[in-house]
Formats: C-alpha cells, sequence, structure tokens
C-alpha cells in the first residue's frame, strides 16, 4: 500500500482532511497526519512535527495555496512520486517546482481517487 502524508490533518470529523485520514486506513494506506494542532482520527494520531526522514509515494494537500509557501522546500525535500493538490488547493507555482524536481503533479480529490480505485 502507498505511505500517504496528509497535510492539514485536522479532528474535525466534517473537514475533508479528516475524512481522507479515515478513508485512507479503511484502505489500507499507512499515513502520517500532519496538522497545526496535535489530537487523533478514530486511533490515528495527528502529529505536529514534520516529517523529515521518512519515505512517503503520496503527499496529499489540504492546505490552500497561501499557506503551501512553507512546505515547498519540505516536500521537495521528501521526494514524493506525487503530491495530490485536492480541490481548493491547486497551485500551478508548486506544482511547476514539483514537475521540475521529477514529482508528479495532481490535481485530483483523494477521495474520489480511492473509491474510484485510481488511488
Amino acid at each position: 500500500m502507498k505511505k500517504t502524508l496528509v497535510i492539514g490533518a485536522s479532528t474535525n470529523s466534517d473537514r475533508y482532511a479528516y475524512k481522507a485520514c479515515v478513508m485512507l486506513k479503511e484502505y489500507k494506506h499507512e499515513i502520517y497526519a500532519f496538522g497545526l494542532k496535535k489530537g487523533l482520527i478514530n486511533n490515528t494520531e495527528i502529529k505536529t512535527d514534520w516529517p523529515n526522514n521518512e519515505l512517503f509515494d503520496t503527499i496529499t494537500l489540504y492546505v490552500g495555496p497561501k499557506h503551501q509557501s512553507e512546505f515547498f522546500n519540505k516536500i521537495v525535500d521528501l521526494k514524493p512520486k506525487r503530491v495530490i493538490f485536492n480541490p481548493g488547493t491547486e497551485n500551478s507555482e508548486f506544482g511547476e517546482l514539483l514537475t521540475k524536481n521529477n514529482i508528479e503533479a495532481l490535481e485530483a480529490c483523494t477521495l474520489v481517487l480511492l473509491k474510484t480505485g485510481q488511488y
């Protein structure tokens, strides 16, 4: 299964980042839930420490473009295979940076990709 970093994880069950964490676990993907505040999503801990020495297949973004720049270099340094820009997180500048670093920039919805077997 694909190890996934969820950026923007939240304990608010109405948020899509929360729903993505739950669904990724249901589909047996290992996740690292990263957020501004510690907490739990079911039995998954939301961490506030950046995962510097971890390997990820996928990073899925739930942070708007205004707040993404602090993650640009951190994400590139992790060298994931792809970064998913969920609806509302699209960012052409960041997408170009990822592409230049041989990281796929995908504008899609993690929940839909999982449900349709395209994840």
